[in-house]
């Protein structure tokens, strides 16, 4: 009798003083997962603020999940380069989608043939913050509320602007959603970026704008813009003294951006739940929530933090995302 044969009646019949787990050769090792460090594709240059939260809450998960846990960027096409590349990779766990807006919900709206398809290449693991869009005007605008804006605009139609970080941009489709839901008219200037408008905005060469509280707060506080609504469901914990567009008169109407996690579409259920857990660890961290309300981001609710939760989000962001590319005109 051969080895082999030998092997195979032990483990049959559990004789031969054979462990009964013993490998055969050749046979696949089962291993946990990570056994090797997790790669986080942010799809945008170093220094902003999703490179910001990605490296903020990469060493926490690396303290979950036993391995390192390294963030690199793959900027270009609006994020596209960076979603192109985790929805062709293997869907092991191993490479993570840093997911946020602009190629998740903006991009299939406003951009053709793009290399992903954002609702079927991608598994969910979880969201992980939102930072809500404000409105702001320039100092010397006569409005001081939303309600007052709206109406100045109506009275002196087309001649109120309202800046944005270009055509197709998260905030050019949130404008186009609050003048639709308003009437107030206003008319849209494009910049190049969110940072390229703010000298006009307070030298008054721009009457307005809409764009991220995390840029805007530090002006406001300074007395240099004021901020009329922001575009959260309820007062922000860190701004409350904002009001929300919903309480000056717009039903529903909520306008931001958010960040989430994903994995290439195929990965093991098993290895979604363990991804899951380490975010969810990150974002109770008390040193991750801190830093990320200094930004005026708000960290994602524990539902919104599972493959279900952001399912929904991503659902109904992408439905806003078409609607404000449809009344603006914007054809992919």
């Amino acid at each position: 009798m051969t080895f082999l044969r030998r092997t195979l009646l032990a483990a049959a019949t559990g004789s031969s003083g054979l462990a009964a787990g013993l490998v055969l050769p050749g046979a696949a090792l089962a291993v946990s997962f990570p056994d090797r460090p997790v790669r986080i594709i942010l799809p945008f240059a170093p220094g902003g603020n999703s490179d910001i939260v990605a490296r903020l809450i990469a060493p926490v998960m690396s303290a979950r999940l036993g391995q390192p846990v390294v963030v690199e960027n793959r900027a270009g096409a609006g994020g596209s380069i960076g979603a192109t590349a985790v929805a062709r990779a293997r869907p092991d766990g191993y490479t993570v989608l840093f997911g946020s807006t602009g190629p998740l919900s903006v991009n299939p709206a406003v951009q053709a043939s793009l290399p992903y398809d954002a609702e079927r290449d991608f598994a969910p693991i979880g969201l992980l913050s939102r930072t809500p869009l404000v409105l702001a005007v320039t100092a010397a605008l006569p409005p001081r509320t939303l309600v007052e804006l709206i109406a100045y605009s109506k009275a002196n139609p087309g001649r109120v602007t309202i800046a944005s970080a270009g055509t197709g941009s998260s905030t050019h489709l949130a404008l186009e959603l609050f003048n639709a839901a308003s009437g107030a008219g206003m008319t849209h200037v494009p910049y190049r970026s969110g940072g390229d408008l703010i000298p006009d905005l307070m030298a008054g060469n721009v009457a307005s704008t809409m764009t991220e509280i995390s840029t805007a707060m530090p002006l406001h506080r300074e007395g240099r813009i004021r901020i009329l609504a922001i575009g959260s469901a309820q007062r922000s914990p860190v701004a409350g003294d904002l009001p929300t567009f919903i309480e000056a008169g717009l039903p529903d109407y909520t306008a931001g951006s958010y960040t989430a996690l994903l994995v290439p579409a195929g990965t093991a259920a098993d290895v979604v739940a363990t991804l899951r857990d380490a975010l969810a660890m990150a974002i109770a961290d008390p040193g991750v929530i801190a830093r990320l309300r200094e930004m005026g981001t708000e960290v994602a609710s524990a539902e919104e933090a599972t493959p279900a939760g952001l399912t929904r989000v991503l659902q109904h962001e992408a439905e806003l995302a078409r609607r404000g590319a449809a009344i603006a005109g914007l054809r992919p």
